[in-house]
């Protein structure tokens, strides 16, 4: 039986419950990753079943393009700033949370790193993950 995922913001203003467990874990080292964290990468949970997500509170939402065109629906809370989920234009049913938004972060088992053509020398990642040079298809 899988054990819910949970968490939020910082501040708990948004709130989530995911009674499934994720299909991808990654540490993306994009150049909006970059930004958006403020050091080398950013690091995801992908979930299937959006439907089945328990979400509470309002996000603002900022979409973005990414390098392949798929538009990106980044939710930050709009008290303080947390950037909690993604979704995606092209796979509507998926439910991306930042491992940093979790109740427990130590349930994050990352499987590869994605963009790591744009990652630092100071930004160490575990050498034993998959490294992509973009984001597998």
């Amino acid at each position: 039986m899988t054990k819910t995922y949970t968490g939020g913001c910082a501040c708990g203003a948004i709130r989530y419950a995911i009674p499934s467990e994720p299909v991808f874990q990654n540490h993306c080292q994009c150049r909006q990753c970059q930004m958006k964290s403020g050091t080398g990468h950013a690091s995801f949970l992908s979930f299937i079943g959006r439907d089945a997500v328990d979400l509470k509170g309002q996000a603002t939402i900022w979409p973005e393009t990414g390098d392949a065109g798929t538009v990106k629906s980044h939710a930050f809370c709009p008290v303080c700033g947390t950037q909690v989920y993604l979704t995606l234009s092209t796979v509507p049913d998926l439910f991306a949370v930042t491992a940093a938004s979790l109740d427990q972060p130590e349930r994050f088992a990352p499987q590869v790193v994605t963009y790591g053509s744009r990652g630092y020398a100071w930004d160490y990642i575990d050498p034993a993950l998959t490294v992509f040079e973009r984001m597998p298809q």
